[in-house]
């Protein structure tokens, strides 16, 4: 007979309950990042369509403020899509015309990194130089805090 009191928890449960816990942390930094990419995509896509209706229509910029209204309209619950926010993504796409380049390198910062580059930097070369280090050092940093986050919240 056995002096270990009896216990409906097995003896490797916290170590069980800690790998389920990581395996949730890791599919967080992996789902937010890919919504991240996808979200970039999409505000490159937007700038661009803009960029060549302006270029081959002769749109106007007063055709942004109408383009913020009918989109808040029909999505009134999302945020985003601001006449400022389009010129955003409309200097956005002319600041990096090969959507291979978004893909790759770009679309892995936060938006609120793209829009920093965009208003401090003139030069595509240097852009490209920040966008480089951000990815590796920022992007770290970012992954460490939501990893922060997500365990005050657990």
């Amino acid at each position: 007979m056995s002096n270990k009191p009896f216990s409906l928890v097995p003896d490797d449960y916290d170590q069980f309950l800690n790998k389920l816990k990581e395996q949730i942390r890791t599919t967080q930094i992996r789902t937010s990042l890919a919504i991240n990419s996808e979200l970039i995509s999409l505000y490159w896509h937007i700038g661009q369509a803009i960029l060549e209706r302006q270029r081959e229509e002769g749109w106007g910029a007063k055709i942004v403020e109408k383009i913020a209204r009918d989109l808040k309209k029909e999505f009134p619950n999302v945020q985003g899509f601001s006449a400022r926010n389009l010129k955003y993504m409309r200097a956005f796409a002319e600041a990096y015309p090969d959507v291979e380049i978004v893909q790759r390198s770009v679309a892995l910062l936060p938006w609120r990194h793209n829009i920093a580059l965009l208003e401090k930097l003139d030069s595509a070369d240097d852009r490209m130089s920040n966008v480089n280090q951000i990815d590796t050092d920022d992007n770290q940093i970012d992954r460490n805090r939501y990893h922060s986050r997500e365990r005050k919240n657990m």
